[in-house]
């Protein structure tokens, strides 16, 4: 064979391999499939800064989502020690101290490649709104100080801010429906689907300085500033929502004391129907005006002053000075106004009654779907009975919820039935509950919820991977590649 044979050969071989080189490339660079990773995980903050106390709810949910709706568990709840933040008017730095425990907490729960990911808030309600008319420097002293704290850890810290009454409301809405799977139901073939809308919940909320009520009415909403709108799993509600700061219900019983004093001589005792019969304590005008619930309703005398409480015993009693604290002149009978002209529509589907409904309930063993008589018969029972006896026969309760408990149950009836409009009809459409799902009822699960719109959808996490013809055939143009240069060299060095 000729030199020149041999070279047209060399060079045929050559070409052959480069080509085969290059399609083995080809193929394993550019045909590839994507593959979807199982979902990573995201964490969720929120501080629920009630009048009474705060609580810390730690939620997580998948990075894929449905309809742009995160799917949140809650995964933590720390309950803060010491009073509400509103307490710490006078020492602001102890608000945020308050925290630490239930900060150091969440940072053991949240892994550590997460903590500067995970959104973190503080939401106050009520006992913060009173203190913001009360003491506004105050106010945002607390704010402050609580800010500064959260600032610290290793999170995404998003603000420390008073929620308005109605968005506590619409997400205890949120909160209810969501675990009851109203919005979006996993279905036996494997898919989140939407069941019908008859399943909406409505939301009835009691807390220690305001209460709220939010529901899908049957008519129009005619008061936009009642209507709250929300789109959820990529469909729209809008619900029917008010809420009613100074009337939960520590601060309504605070209205009750001041019609009961009111015309009084307090140099004798005052008797409260409210209060269990032979109950008596020495109480200041202080503790009874300094709010700013009842402040406009306080005498000129000094708030030091002392006074002395009987109690009677009388639910009927108690039921009729409870009805005295709302002012149903400005409604005129109409059927879609509760009090003070608060628009309200008529009532509609099934209720959720939680907060302070269920703890007062529960304590009177009336939440088991009782009709409203025998609610009514049995809380007269209790009223009636002796403060000695209720003493020896709860001898582990707050001697303080043993003496409300007959003022709290009449006026929650007060509110349902004389303010909210519930009658005998729709009585039973009021569930008394303190979970859904195995999961607290509250604001802080549909605030979460809905802050999880705000955060970008992310795509699954992928990777290359090829599909397995392909990968074959890469396989074999690379063997044949590695061939081809073995003949080369061979015909090379001979």
């Amino acid at each position: 064979m000729g030199v020149d044979s041999k070279q047209t050969i060399l060079l045929v071989l050559l070409v052959a391999s480069v080509v085969s080189i290059l399609v083995a490339l080809i193929l394993s660079l550019i045909r590839s499939v994507q593959v979807s990773l199982p979902p990573g995980t995201k964490y969720g903050m929120v501080f629920d800064a009630g009048s009474s106390h705060t609580s810390l709810f730690i939620y997580q949910w998948p990075t894929d989502k449905e309809n742009d709706t995160g799917v949140v568990s809650q995964t933590h709840v720390c309950d803060v020690d010491g009073p509400g933040i509103s307490s710490y008017a006078s020492d602001p730095p102890g608000a945020g101290k308050s925290l630490v425990r239930c900060l150091d907490e969440a940072m053991t729960f949240i892994p550590v490649e997460q903590q500067k990911a995970t959104p973190a808030y503080l939401g106050a309600t009520a006992g913060m709104r009173l203190l913001d008319l009360q003491n506004k420097t105050a106010s945002d002293q607390v704010l402050a100080e609580v800010s500064k704290t959260m600032s610290r850890y290793p999170v995404d810290f998003r603000g420390a801010r008073i929620i308005g009454g109605q968005e506590e409301g619409s997400y205890g809405w949120i909160t209810i429906n969501y675990l009851l799977q109203a919005f979006m139901t996993y279905s036996f073939s494997g898919h989140w689907i939407r069941p019908v809308s008859s399943n909406i919940y409505g939301a009835l909320d009691l807390g220690g300085a305001s209460t709220q009520i939010s529901f899908i009415p049957k008519t129009t909403i005619e008061d936009a500033k009642e209507k709250a709108a929300f789109r959820l799993y990529g469909f729209p509600y809008t619900i029917y929502t008010h809420s009613y700061l100074c009337y939960g219900q520590n601060q309504a019983l605070l209205q009750m004391m001041v019609k009961a004093l009111q015309g009084k001589d307090l140099t004798n005792p005052v008797s409260i129907a409210c209060y269990p019969k032979g109950y008596q304590e020495t109480r200041t005008l202080k503790a009874v005006y300094d709010s700013p619930c009842t402040v406009q309703s306080a005498p000129s005398t000094s708030l030091t002053q002392t006074f002395n409480i009987t109690g009677t015993g009388n639910a009927t009693a108690c039921y009729n000075i409870l009805t005295t604290i709302y002012n149903f002149t400005s409604c005129a009978g109409s059927p879609t106004c509760s009090f003070d002209g608060v628009y309200q529509p008529p009532v509609a589907g099934n209720f959720f009654a939680f907060s302070a409904f269920f703890y007062t309930f529960d304590f009177l063993n009336l939440t088991s779907g009782q009709s409203l008589s025998t609610v009514k018969a049995t809380i007269d029972t209790y009223c009636a009975r002796d403060w000695t006896d209720l003493q020896s026969s709860y001898p582990n309760e707050v001697k303080t919820r043993l003496r409300d408990y007959c003022a709290s149950a009449n006026y929650i009836l007060s509110l349902l039935l004389g303010v909210y409009n519930f009658t005998d009809n729709n009585w039973k459409t009021i569930s008394f509950m303190k979970q859904a799902a195995n999961t607290d009822i509250g604001w802080t699960l549909g605030y979460m919820l809905n802050l999880t719109n705000m955060i970008p959808s992310e795509s699954p996490p992928t990777m290359n991977v090829l599909n397995h013809s392909v990968w074959a055939a890469a396989i074999f143009f690379i063997v044949f590649s590695l061939a081809l240069g073995l003949v080369l060299l061979i015909l090379y060095f001979r």
